[in-house]
């Protein structure tokens, strides 16, 4: 028989306060017991019994569970357990005048690997309306280009792009996109994109959509690749 696996033991919780500890022990309590959404929980006084804190310290704790989301007071039942909304808590703080560069930047490159990673679903969802819809958006934009307007616009970049997520039919992803925007818009006037630098090659909307109607998803991917080249070079 082997002898007995030795485990390196688990460094405690340090710096925590009370407030934390039962937050956390909230948070097993609920995991432990199995409980799902609809669930009451217990009400302060029996877990300020339960885990020998005041009622105050579970109120604070309890607070901080409401505020994510997991819990909710109903009429005539208490507090039952709630299903998050994660990304309304994300909204909280995805603000660009929040968040530091390197948190910014990492937002910025989540973009482009999103996009990079949603051609299977696009393929396997897109209609003839979202075809018809991105083809206004990419006359709209040739207009502006054979006006004389500036080969990069990212009016249009948002619009396109936003379509795609549309596409995707992913509520989920496309409220977060809409997180995105202003953390795109953010990082792209901190300073233009690199005018020197010449793609290997250059894939445009026109060509995203062209082969959105034509192509496939492994195509479709590849070309967006080349048309996020010149982001890409920016944080690469």
């Amino acid at each position: 028989m082997s002898a007995k696996k030795k485990f390196k033991k688990i460094a405690p919780l340090k710096n925590l306060s009370l407030v934390d500890k039962v937050e956390l022990r909230l948070v097993d309590f609920i995991k432990e017991n199995e409980l799902v959404p609809g669930d009451a929980i217990p009400k302060e006084m029996e877990f300020a019994e339960s885990l020998g804190v005041s009622r105050t310290v579970v109120r604070e704790a309890l607070l901080r569970l409401r505020t994510l989301g997991m819990i909710e007071s109903k009429k005539h039942r208490g507090m039952i357990l709630t299903e998050p909304d994660f990304i309304n808590n994300f909204e909280r703080v995805l603000d660009p005048n929040l968040l530091g560069d390197d948190a910014l930047m990492n937002l910025y490159e989540l973009r482009m690997m999103l996009e990079m990673g949603m051609a299977d679903v696009l393929f396997a969802r897109k209609t003839d309306k979202d075809l018809e819809e991105l083809e206004k958006i990419v006359e709209e934009e040739e207009g502006k280009l054979e006006s004389g307007h500036a080969i990069f616009s990212l009016d249009h970049e948002i619009k396109f792009h936003g379509k795609l997520y549309q596409i995707a039919r992913n509520i989920t992803l496309q409220r977060f996109q809409i997180l995105l925007l202003p953390i795109f818009k953010f990082v792209h006037e901190q300073g233009e994109l690199n005018t020197e630098y010449i793609p290997s090659k250059v894939v445009s909307h026109r060509d995203l959509l062209d082969n959105l109607k034509v192509g496939s998803p492994e195509s479709f991917r590849a070309a967006m690749r080349h048309h996020l080249d010149p982001h890409f070079n920016r944080i690469l």
